[in-house]
């Protein structure tokens, strides 16, 4: 090893691995740490490193590149391609990053971004190693049961609505892991299911990754740069050398297998409601014409709450109503895509809000305030009302006919 690169990693967490004919030095790093980014400017400066590799995936390092991105979206693709929820928590997890560099003057990621500056600077190739965010979020999601997800939707957001100071612990935490690993850690701790996706597929992914780079004839010494709590498991996991990295790195490209029920259950319900109405009104057309007034006023009427939560337009408020009865009975059209297109034609958002969009929404008020933030609620709180409104005029569709 390069004399100046060991004396460099002396006092560091690290791993050196021999893969093959390649050295690649792993760097665990703080990511709330300046210390950290220092450290690897100076590690690539020594000149000993043939190619550099970081745990980012393309669009987390978009992200980092063009921070604005997210606000020049298509609102309405987004909605169209059910994206909204996936939206509202990646400007969430940026929300809470936000917080964390304006509370303690840090910059989570800098040590990331000093990998690229310096890979650039040196004209040494760049490995992006870490899967898609996006995949992880939807393997996550997809790994644990239905109740459990309320809790990581919940304490997501939860993050962003507090208005409490974010605790030292928590900046202990992100100098073991990454952003994702520190909002879900309490969860992950828990769960065996989110800790697998979450971190120890990741930590598989990466180490194939590695592995995959060392199999390049012209790579002779890697500087990787991962978070500190994922050194142990890159390291065992690169001991692999019977699985070929890239039957790793397929299996764990892999979307999650949709479930068939969430397609099916709309439609049973639906059956299951008309049935009451047809029954209702066999019996007595005032039980139906009741029945029919009930689903009307309790799924209108939660859509339009949740509109009017979201602070919407009147005339928006007043669609959700109309249309979460009609919609609640066409699983192809949600209310919600209806109540956010109208809330979008009713107030355009401002080339203010999409400029200000990330930064607004680091604080709830801003949430509400900003144009284009408020139709993501719209979108899902009339969703989620009608929703409730779905299940709860059913059951008072039922009541009917079996009080009658």
């Amino acid at each position: 090893m390069n004399p100046a690169v060991q004396e460099l990693i002396a006092d560091e967490p690290h791993r050196v691995l021999q893969l093959g004919d390649t050295e690649v030095v792993v760097l665990g790093t703080a990511h709330v740490s300046r210390a950290s980014a220092d450290k690897v400017r100076a590690l690539i400066d020594t000149g000993a490193f043939d190619s550099v590799a970081v745990e980012l995936c393309e669009s987390r390092q978009r992200a980092m590149l063009d921070p604005d991105a997210v606000g020049r979206m298509d609102l309405f693709s987004v909605m169209r391609k059910g994206q909204a929820p996936m939206i509202a928590a990646s400007l969430a997890l940026g929300a809470y990053q936000q917080r964390l560099a304006d509370q303690y003057g840090i910059e989570p990621g800098a040590e990331m971004r000093a990998a690229m500056d310096g890979a650039l600077d040196n004209g040494l190739p760049l490995a992006l190693i870490d899967r898609d965010i996006g995949l992880t979020l939807r393997r996550t999601y997809r790994a644990v049961r239905w109740w459990e997800r309320m809790g990581l939707i919940g304490g997501l957001f939860s993050s962003v609505l507090s208005r409490e100071k974010i605790d030292e612990s928590e900046i202990e935490r992100l100098k073991e892991g990454d952003m994702l690993e520190s909002t879900f850690s309490e969860f992950a701790e828990q769960s065996e299911d989110l800790y697998r996706t979450l971190i120890e597929e990741r930590d598989h992914y990466m180490a194939a990754h590695l592995r995959r780079l060392a199999a390049n004839p012209e790579t002779h010494c890697t500087l990787a740069v991962v978070g500190a709590g994922h050194l142990p498991g890159i390291a065992e996991q690169a001991e692999d050398h019977l699985t070929p990295p890239d039957a790793i790195l397929d299996a764990l490209d892999q979307a999650p297998p949709k479930a068939r029920w969430p397609k099916v259950v709309p439609w049973v319900v639906i059956g299951i409601i008309l049935a009451g109405f047809a029954i209702g009104f066999s019996r007595n057309p005032d039980i139906g014409l009741q029945m029919v007034i009930d689903w009307v006023l309790i799924n209108g009427g939660l859509a339009a709450l949740g509109a009017i939560i979201a602070l919407a337009h009147p005339l928006t408020v007043l669609t959700a109503a109309l249309a979460a009865p009609l919609t609640s009975l066409n699983p192809t059209i949600g209310v919600g895509f209806v109540a956010a297109a109208a809330e979008l034609f009713l107030r355009k958002p401002r080339v203010s809000d999409f400029a200000s969009l990330r930064q607004d929404t680091t604080t709830p008020r801003g949430w509400w305030r900003n144009r284009v933030s408020r139709v993501l609620l719209v979108f899902l709180l009339t969703t989620l009302g009608s929703a409730a409104g779905t299940y709860i005029g059913g059951a008072r569709i039922f009541s009917h006919l079996f009080g009658s």
